[in-house]
């Protein structure tokens, strides 16, 4: 199996491992391996970024081990992997698919196009064009780079005055994209977010979970915690909406994470991310059904039918941590009885030390927003939010604003 940007260990360390217990595997990345290393037996350091680099190290890792499949779960890598597996002759996406789903703009107009429920959107490059859109659709809107991921640069506008800086915020997010550095204008979708968690195999789509997401204060989209209960109601209702959505941007295999709004309580599409989640959504949704994307997703590359059988019946959640205001960190902990004598604190991670700087945004974005996350587990959400609040009680995160 070959994995294409594994990523960092805290955030997707469990994707490596779990693809490793099953499969011999040979990893392509952009750093030095160091955490990679029990769970490889070879590798290339390239520059991802260079498509004729990238594509000449995956050959060279191909001509020294038969591969049966390629995997990435790296956003940003998606279309990068369709191209390299198409030169090795591997099942995955293609190019074109991928590309729907990296493109909001695209999918949007596929949506439409499949009479998928979705938010009315316009393109946009500058200041006069996401104007004339939101007149068009109406306040409030969405200013969101085109292709981009994790809410960067994504900010509600409710009022004409607030648009320049909203423009300002999204261009900033979009210059960052490798693709499209366009913007897109939508129309607000008001209502709890939520993520269906898919796997799609020769066309058919089956959703195995599906993802509450909580979110930090208006006018940004800050996700600050995720909850994935094995028997939460709303995945009958969701799930068609979902399939829907996949199979008109092309879809045919794979693991995709829906994103979408329950608007009056109508599921509407935000976006069709074509890999597991971030956030350890997947490793919510291993503790909550038993259910094991990372390996799903090997399965599935390598040809294989996914096991979707659910072993659990729990819940799990996860909760961000962030300073009240952006600034020095000065103190930072967790009360070690607590956490010594607590089983269902599954996990505690710091991504921070004192003396770093967190940086909420507007100057900010998910990676300079976050002192650390940790994730729990319980019988249902509410036992589960209810160990959220108890761990949230237990910890102490101070900083000191910059003068």
């Amino acid at each position: 199996m070959l994995v294409v940007s594994p990523g960092d260990e805290i955030y997707r360390g469990y994707c490596l491992e779990q693809v490793a217990a099953a499969y011999d595997v040979v990893l392509l990345t952009g750093t030095a391996v160091s955490w990679e290393k029990p769970y490889v037996i070879d590798h290339a350091v390239v520059d991802l970024t260079d498509p004729d680099a990238t594509l000449a190290a995956g050959q060279a890792l191909a001509a020294r081990h038969p591969l049966s499949g390629i995997v990435t779960w790296d956003e940003w890598n998606l279309v990068p992997t369709a191209r390299l597996a198409h030169v090795l002759g591997l099942p995955w996406p293609s190019e074109d698919v991928m590309n729907n789903c990296r493109n909001k703009a695209t999918a949007r107009g596929l949506f439409a196009h499949h009479r998928v429920p979705s938010a009315a959107a316009m393109r946009a490059r500058t200041l006069l064009e996401a104007g004339m859109a939101a007149m068009t659709l109406g306040y409030p809107v969405v200013i969101k780079p085109a292709a981009f991921a994790g809410s960067i640069g994504v900010r509600r506008v409710d009022r004409p005055e607030d648009l320049p800086d909203a423009v300002e915020f999204a261009a900033a997010g979009a210059a960052r994209s490798r693709e499209d550095t366009s913007m897109l204008v939508e129309e607000y979708l008001d209502g709890p977010e939520v993520s269906v968690e898919c796997v799609t195999h020769h066309g058919h789509t089956t959703a195995v979970a599906i993802t509450r997401k909580h979110l930090g204060p208006a006018p940004y989209f800050e996700e600050v915690g995720h909850t994935v209960d094995a028997a939460d109601p709303l995945l009958d209702q969701v799930a068609p909406v979902a399939a829907a959505a996949v199979r008109a941007l092309g879809i045919t295999d794979g693991i995709q994470h829906v994103e979408m709004r329950m608007v009056n309580g109508t599921p509407r599409l935000i976006e069709v991310n074509g890999r597991i989640g971030g956030d350890m959504i997947g490793h919510l949704v291993r503790l909550a059904t038993g259910i094991d994307l990372p390996r799903a997703a090997a399965d599935i590359a390598c040809g294989s039918t996914p096991d979707l059988t659910q072993t659990r019946h729990e819940a799990a959640g996860i909760r961000m941590l962030h300073p009240d205001t952006s600034g020095t960190v000065t103190a930072r902990h967790i009360t070690q009885p607590f956490a010594a004598h607590t089983p269902w604190l599954r996990q505690i991670e710091w991504l921070c030390e004192i003396g770093d700087p967190l940086r909420l945004p507007p100057e900010g974005d998910l990676y300079t927003a976050r002192a650390g996350f940790y994730i729990v587990t319980g019988r249902t959400t509410a036992e589960v939010t209810e160990h959220l609040d108890l761990v949230a009680d237990e910890i102490t995160l101070v900083t000191t604003e910059d003068c």
